[in-house]
């Protein structure tokens, strides 16, 4: 009904299709935090755990307590954050790949096709990565130049978490005060 305001759980990949779905459609959201719900369901001691005993609680939780009004993301910033999280798979698989490289070294007697084939996957994976981080610089250009300009005039703050910043804050446009912020980077105003 016109007005609703529906809540759900953060649950991963799965409540971001819904959410932008309702979210684009003028349909109050709010996406909660499962360990919220989680404890507010041990408070209320309930002792079943059905999908309909969660989706009461998660009502009764939302009529309770002030929840957060959900802010779809722009087409942007959903690539980009897409292109974070394969960046982290890529920089972690990177990284198995060096160290696997060096613990053949280490064997004394490495294979020539496995120690060639490591290097050639390391090789791909840089590309990978620079592909990346490439795309996501030019993505970032296109909406947030200034933004980016800004943060790395800071002393300490590089490219990279410059970036990162301006995408999980979609450009600090997240927060209506500087407290805000404050609050979501864990700092004392």
């Amino acid at each position: 009904p016109k007005g609703s305001l529906v809540v759900m759980e953060a649950t991963g990949y799965y409540h971001y299709r819904l959410a932008q779905f309702l979210y684009k459609n003028s349909v109050l959201v709010s996406v909660v935090n499962p360990l919220s719900i989680k404890r507010f369901i041990q408070m209320k001691l309930a002792k079943v755990k059905t999908d309909k005993s969660d989706a009461k609680a998660i009502c009764e939780y939302a009529l309770i307590n002030e929840v957060p009004i959900y802010n779809a993301l722009t087409d942007t910033q959903s690539e980009c954050l897409q292109l974070f999280r394969l960046l982290d798979t890529y920089l972690k698989q990177r990284t198995a790949t060096k160290n696997k490289i060096h613990g053949e070294a280490v064997l004394g007697i490495p294979s020539k096709f496995v120690y060639r084939s490591l290097i050639r996957n390391k090789k791909q994976l840089n590309k990978e990565v620079a592909a990346i981080e490439s795309k996501i610089l030019s993505l970032v250009k296109e909406d947030q130049q200034e933004q980016l300009t800004l943060l790395t005039s800071i002393p300490g703050i590089g490219q990279k978490t410059a970036l990162f910043l301006i995408v999980v804050t979609d450009g600090f446009n997240k927060f209506e005060t500087a407290a805000q912020l404050c609050s979501y980077v864990g700092i004392t105003p």
